[in-house]
């Protein structure tokens, strides 16, 4: 299973950013996709999953409302929209997978298997 993550940039505050995830190896129907984001000096947070079955998505508190995934079965792709950017949304965001069959995602670092390489975000006027 490999994850190839994209789309990131130097975006001024208030803008919004679509950030790609691909998964090789695998597809969708059996793979849980996760966002991670880490900035300097912090830990790493998880910020949304999409689940396995109906597409069902999750996204932590910190963000809700201004990060939503979707996925594109056919590209076996899936998609990190951000709006409102926020100078605090400046990180590495990395995708990474588990393999369950569930209508549920988990944001537990723990529960992911595999890891793709991250794309930088930075939200700077």
């Amino acid at each position: 299973v490999q994850l190839q993550a994209s789309g990131g940039g130097l975006v001024q505050p208030g803008g919004s950013l679509r950030l790609s995830c691909a998964l090789s190896g695998s597809t969708l129907d059996y793979t849980v996709i996760g966002w991670f984001r880490q900035a300097p000096g912090k830990e790493r947070e998880g910020v949304s999953c999409i689940s396995t079955i109906d597409g069902g998505t999750y996204a932590a508190e910190s963000v809700k409302g201004r990060y939503t995934m979707s996925r594109d079965n056919a590209k076996n792709t899936v998609y990190l929209e951000i709006h409102s950017l926020k100078p605090e949304d400046t990180a590495v965001y990395v995708c990474a997978a588990y393999h369950h069959r569930s209508p549920y995602c988990s944001l537990q670092i723990g529960s992911y298997n595999y890891w793709g390489q991250g794309t930088q975000v930075t939200v700077s006027s």
